[in-house]
């Protein structure tokens, strides 16, 4: 019973640490560069405010980038 305890405990340590691990490299993945709004209107890009997540600059190349 012990045996299974420590074995348990240390599956649930291990799990813990590759879960915080993938989510910090998602964290850095999903991260783009972020723009002033200057830099956002000069590029010819549009502000978007979105809900619950600030606000973004829509370039006319299709992406976003988050305003500073």
């Amino acid at each position: 019973m012990r045996m299974r305890r420590i074995l348990g405990l240390a599956l649930a340590a291990a799990t813990l640490v590759g879960v915080s691990t993938v989510g910090a490299v998602s964290a850095g993945a999903a991260s783009s560069p972020n723009i002033s709004r200057d830099d956002c209107t000069a590029a010819g890009g549009q502000i978007v405010a979105r809900p619950y997540d600030g606000y973004v600059c829509a370039l006319p190349d299709g992406t976003t980038q988050a305003i500073t």
